[in-house]
């Protein structure tokens, strides 16, 4: 345990009521007040990762004990064989139901169901001494490990959580169905208070009677059914007077006819409720036998809202996570003739980025580094009254024993801290009129008290060190006692006005001045550390700023040591180079930054343009093996249309050779020409008139009938349906010049070539690989896509790519639509990421 008195004087206990009020349940908040900074490393580091990993875990989700109670009491009176009342039992209930909650939070469903691990003794299993040995029973693997570690002692008593909710209602009611016994009792309480009711409702009704009743109530008094008669027709009803109004005008009274029903009704009510004991009594049995468990996971519980309530607050300050490092022992060296000395290689030391006290508020509190280089075992603070020094002290030392709590520490991430066996402390003011001591006396008997317990794992805090007394000899004694903590190995800071102070840390190894800054020209303190130089004397500054005449400032200028004058002078000088070299230094890392963000931008340029580099060579890429593929496909229709071609000229050479074996045979040859194959497939007549617009032809090479749409003067373009197909002239004939049925060749005999699919014409040139239909109407893109898919139809293409954009996915979806009933396309799919996502469709087109 720390030293009590400077946790109170550095104002611990008030983190400690800050911390509680984030608490959601009475143990929790018992923990939180009842927190000890520690010495041991192990556990210090164990605490703040469990703090570190609440504040990730309510950064992603909303988690609380929200309905949990500190039953523990309660189910220890179960467990002696007390009988719980409703209240007590439904506390346990919701416990149990937070502890389960929060179990499958933290280890999943399947975890949450098994029972819970606990130590040799029952207790949390979890490590409470830095010489615990570790347990052989582990968390599941998840994203918390040491917050699931505390949740393994949460139980799972499913069989206390249901029989309560079997017994006892939320509105704190013993249901009907606790028991078949109370249920009958309850149902022949219904029937008796029906029957009174009945009956007393008659003297309500009854005119006669009803006359001397002062209200139409019916009312109850000591647990018997009344009804108010007026005083002055007392005797009128025979009754039994339970009772009368303050005035007297009126009378409780419950007629002879009843008693029997009230009775009955009693005997009932006093049967219900030994029934309700005895059913709270069985149920409160079984929590007893739960007790044991019950209690370890009302402590887990608490455990785990005090590492919530750790991360809320952490979030209230803007704290973060500081690094603990471990102290060396500091070895003494002597040798003959030489005095002790301390050897302080790798020895840690405070390393506070811009550190806040956690008591003022974030918004407006100055922060400072305090960043001691390795080495250093004491500072000295110099600066104005009311500078700041005393807060700066406290807020080194309520951080190492926050950070030593689990705490995390108001400052920047990255900040170091060693960890302290003891922190002592001796700030404010140590008068007491009851032990007849000064100012001076009270903080030496204090300094005193410290000076036998330190030793080298110490942090000693001291403020206006030797003030009280005589400047020369409080600034000597100063001296004296730092020294002393020195030689002792021991960390200490220490505030100060004695310049002496100043001179010691300036020329002894291992101290460090530090100062707090003063405006001269708004005589107001900054609150800014400043490490390495220490601070400036301003009284005949301020003097003479607030307008003391300047011949008493000269004067007293007279007075001072000249040395003092020139080193205030010097100091001077360094805050202004100070100032100029932070300056410049911000200069620096200005131009650094615009450095890195110009390298930044052309990097990222860079890697756009190589990105579009790919792109393009991938877009070219594409195109070429789609020439390819579209003229594999060229020459494979080719072949295909060669191959029909030659199957009727096959059929008309075995006719040939079958009639001249017939003419040989019968010795009649026969004249008669050989023509070719194209003109017996389709005779050829000359054109007796030539060719028109708009006249009517068939193209012969296709068997297909269409509409002359340009007439070039070897070619023309023909309408053939939906498509235009460029032919010759000598390839048209015109419709009516057609040869007639005798001289055209028999099906049977010269089969027609069947054209190619679709009459695709073999010129047809490709329309591209992509269409982009963006910005356009649905009906107008619809338009433009049909005649798109017909002409890469034609020209053989395998696969198109239709851009549409995502936008409202009206357009998608209309474009999908039409893919989908297309007779020309095959499938259609998703653009890839590459190629453009859910804002690209790519069409499969039908092969030959």
């Amino acid at each position: 345990m720390m030293d009590h008195k400077t946790l109170q004087v550095l104002e611990y206990p008030k983190i400690l009521e800050r911390l509680a009020a984030y608490c959601d349940f009475s143990a929790s908040a018992a923990l939180a007040r009842a927190l000890e900074p520690t010495i041991s490393i192990d556990l210090a580091r164990l605490r703040l990762l469990e703090t570190t990993e609440a504040t990730r875990l309510l950064s992603v989700q909303d988690v609380s004990i929200g309905g949990a109670h500190d039953v523990r009491e309660k189910v220890k009176l179960a467990a002696r064989g007390g009988v719980l009342d409703v209240i007590d039992l439904l506390d346990v209930k919701s416990t149990l139901i937070s502890c389960r909650t929060l179990k499958k939070t933290l280890l999943g469903r399947d975890a949450a169901e098994k029972p819970p691990v606990v130590g040799r003794s029952g207790a949390r299993p979890r490590p409470n001494k830095a010489d615990d040995k570790p347990r052989p029973e582990t968390a599941p693997a998840t994203p918390y490990p040491h917050l699931s570690e505390l949740a393994l002692a949460l139980p799972n008593p499913l069989g206390v959580v249901d029989l309560i909710s079997r017994t006892i209602s939320d509105k704190g009611e013993v249901l009907d169905s606790a028991s078949p016994k109370l249920a009958a009792i309850r149902a022949e309480l219904r029937v008796a208070r029906e029957r009174l009711m009945t009956r007393l409702q008659k003297y309500l009704s009854d005119g006669k009677s009803a006359q001397m009743l002062q209200d139409s109530i019916i009312t109850q008094r000591d647990g018997r059914y009344v009804i108010p008669l007026r005083a002055e027709h007392k005797g009128k009803i025979k009754a039994i007077i339970h009772d009368q109004s303050s005035s007297g005008a009126t009378l409780f009274i419950e007629p002879l006819a009843v008693v029997e029903l009230n009775n009955k009704l009693r005997e009932t009510e006093l049967a219900e409720r030994d029934e309700i004991r005895r059913i709270l009594a069985e149920v409160s049995t079984q929590v007893g036998m739960q007790a044991s468990e019950i209690v370890t996971g009302v402590e887990a519980l608490a455990d785990l809202d005090l590492a919530f309530a750790k991360a809320k607050y952490a979030g209230e300050i803007n704290a973060t996570e500081p690094v603990l490092v471990e102290r060396v022992k500091v070895r003494k060296l002597e040798s003959e003739g030489e005095s002790p000395t301390i050897q302080p290689s790798n020895l840690p030391t405070i390393k506070l980025i811009r550190a806040r006290h956690p008591l003022l508020d974030p918004a407006t509190a100055i922060p400072n580094d305090i960043d001691l280089v390795p080495g250093t075992r004491a500072m000295v603070i110099t600066g104005p009254n009311t500078g700041g020094k005393t807060v700066s002290l406290k807020t080194v030392g309520l951080l190492v024993a926050m950070s030593q709590s689990g705490l995390h520490i108001p400052a920047l991430s990255g900040s170091e801290l060693p960890v302290f066996r003891e922190i002592y402390a001796d700030i404010g003011d140590e008068q007491s009129i009851e032990q007849s001591l000064s100012t001076f006396s009270g903080h030496l008997t204090n300094i005193i008290r410290i000076l036998k317990k330190v030793d080298t794992q110490s942090l000693v805090i001291l403020d206006e060190l030797g003030a009280g007394t005589d400047p020369q000899e409080g600034a000597a004694l100063a001296r004296a006692i730092l020294a002393h903590l020195l030689d002792q190995g021991v960390t200490t800071l220490v505030a100060t006005h004695y310049p002496e102070l100043k001179t010691f840390a300036h020329s002894t190894q291992g101290v460090v001045n530090a100062s707090l800054e003063f405006d001269i020209q708004t005589l107001r303190p900054t609150y800014k550390l400043t490490i390495g130089i220490p601070g400036r004397s301003n009284a005949l500054a301020i003097a003479q700023r607030l307008g003391l005449p300047e011949a008493i400032v000269s004067a007293a200028r007279s007075e001072v040591n000249p040395d003092e004058l020139r080193a205030d002078k010097l100091i001077d000088d360094i805050h202004r180079q100070r100032k100029v070299a932070f300056k410049e230094s911000q200069k620096a890392e200005k131009a650094r930054a615009e450095v890195h963000k110009q390298r930044r931008e052309l990097a990222e340029r860079l890697e756009k343009i190589e990105e579009e580099r790919r792109e393009v060579l991938a877009q070219a890429r594409a195109e070429a093996e789609l020439e390819v593929e579209v003229l594999k496909r060229n020459m494979q229709s080719l072949r295909a249309q060669l191959e029909r071609l030659r199957q009727p000229l096959k059929a008309l050479e075995k006719i040939e050779e079958k009639v001249e074996k017939v003419e040989e045979r019968v010795q009649a040859p026969v004249e008669r020409s050989q023509p070719k194959a194209a003109e017996q497939l389709l005779p050829t007549r000359p054109l007796h008139r030539p060719l028109a617009l708009g006249e009517r032809v068939i193209v012969r090479t296709l068997g297909s009938e269409g509409i002359i749409t340009t007439l070039g003067e070897s070619d023309a373009e023909v309408q053939v349906g939906s498509l235009r197909i460029r032919a010759k002239l000598s390839d048209l004939l015109r419709k009516g010049d057609e040869p007639p049925v005798e001289n055209a060749p028999q099906p049977a005999q010269h089969p027609k070539p069947a054209p190619p699919a679709a009459h695709r014409p073999l010129s047809m040139s490709s329309p591209g690989l992509e269409l982009d239909l963006r910005g356009q109407s649905v009906e107008d893109a619809l338009a433009v896509l049909e005649g798109y898919l017909d002409k890469a139809y034609l020209s053989g293409m395998p696969y198109v790519r239709i851009i549409h954009g995502k936008g409202t996915g009206k357009l998608r979806q209309e474009v999908r639509v039409a893919l989908k009933g297309h007779p020309q396309v095959e499938s259609f799919e998703e653009g890839h990421p590459g190629e453009g996502g859910d804002g690209v469709t790519v069409a499969k087109m039908v092969k030959d």
